[in-house]
């Protein structure tokens, strides 16, 4: 695939004279198509979003509705407008793509047109806590998430063809947990990223930036909640098997055999279905997903034999204990062998 042209997108909301800086040397590239969306900003900054009218298509809504809405209203225009095969970069308003970046962006997306181009900063030397931290914190999360690294979550400086216009503009959110959004989801789908480092700016210790990172994170986090929602459902029902058939029949091993057996089926589903949102052959899926219940049933039974008639623990204690001891290796399995998705084994740079 060849790309014919390159839209630039930067969405905007309350920007300073660095919008007018940045858009006027990406113009005088004359290489790119550029768009600009003012997301809502004040009376005040009319002036701002008038000087570059001239050199970039200008975008407006009529109040704050978030980077994510910003960057797909472009997406719907670019995809309205544009014509042969084109790709997408988006960047900040606010002065920290460096045009020079911006254009290594470009390069790399003609080059490798089938994945998600990412900017990528290194974060040494003198970097502000919120950045550093919110991005330590995201990327160990993604990583376990999502089964494949990325060494700068944060990044709003990013390139795809247009044949993935449709996947942007299909994925949900609407303020900065877009940006994560499109993250786990071309995980999900086996997009790979290709990473290109970027110069780390930071302007005034990054007060500008309009990102929370414990509110916009959340959306990784969000993921595991949803699975510990349904290991919390599939628990219930698995306990309550449990603790019914242990108090009628006193057999350790059959009460957790039995409870397993019925509760497993619920947790394939809802994590197949909800959680991991899989698209493989139900047969396959669960061909998988029943082998790895009947490892974990196996070790299950062993250690809750070993804690209730060697050790003495009361075999209801013993359960949860056990319980809350497999859900991380539950997770990971689940999430690694499966319900992965193609294409998530390799990190490119």
């Amino acid at each position: 695939m060849v790309i014919d042209n390159i839209y630039i997108v930067i969405p905007a909301y309350e920007p300073d004279e660095k919008l007018t800086a940045v858009v006027n040397e990406l113009d005088d590239k004359a290489k790119y198509k550029l768009i600009v969306v003012n997301d809502g900003s004040g009376a005040d900054k009319n002036s701002i979003f008038e000087s570059v009218k001239s050199k970039a298509v200008l975008l407006e809504h009529e109040h704050n509705r978030g980077k994510g809405a910003a960057l797909k209203t472009a997406f719907a225009y670019i995809k309205e407008n544009a014509a042969g095969n084109y790709g997408v970069i988006t960047a900040d308003a606010d002065g920290q793509h460096k045009p020079a970046d911006i254009e290594r962006i470009a390069e790399a997306l003609k080059e490798n047109p089938e994945k998600l181009i990412m900017g990528c900063r290194k974060f040494t030397g003198s970097i502000p806590f919120r950045s550093r931290f919110g991005n330590s914190v995201t990327r160990a999360v993604f990583r376990f998430a999502a089964g494949v690294g990325v060494s700068d979550t944060q990044t709003g400086l990013r390139g795809f063809s247009g044949k993935l216009t449709d996947f942007m503009l299909g994925l949900s959110g609407e303020r900065y947990e877009f940006e994560m959004n499109m993250l786990l989801e071309a995980a999900r789908e086996g997009i790979a990223f290709f990473e290109v480092p970027i110069e780390t700016v930071y302007i005034n210790d990054n007060k500008s930036s309009h990102f929370k990172p414990v509110r916009d994170s959340f959306r990784i986090y969000r993921d595991i909640l949803i699975f510990s929602c349904s290991s919390l459902l599939s628990f219930l029902l698995d306990y309550s098997w449990y603790s019914a058939v242990l108090f009628f029949s006193g057999n350790v091993r059959f009460a957790n055999i039995s409870a397993r057996s019925v509760s497993s089926v619920l947790n394939f589903i809802l994590n197949k279905k909800v959680v991991f949102k899989n698209k493989d052959n139900i047969f396959f899926s669960a061909a998988k997903y029943f082998l790895l219940a009947f490892v974990i049933l196996t070790v299950n039974t062993e250690l809750l034999e070993l804690m209730v008639k060697k050790l003495k623990i009361n075999g209801y204690i013993a359960k949860i204990a056990i319980e809350m001891l497999m859900f991380l290796f539950s997770w990971t399995m689940q999430r690694c062998f499966v319900f992965k998705k193609k294409g998530l084994t390799k990190d490119e740079k």
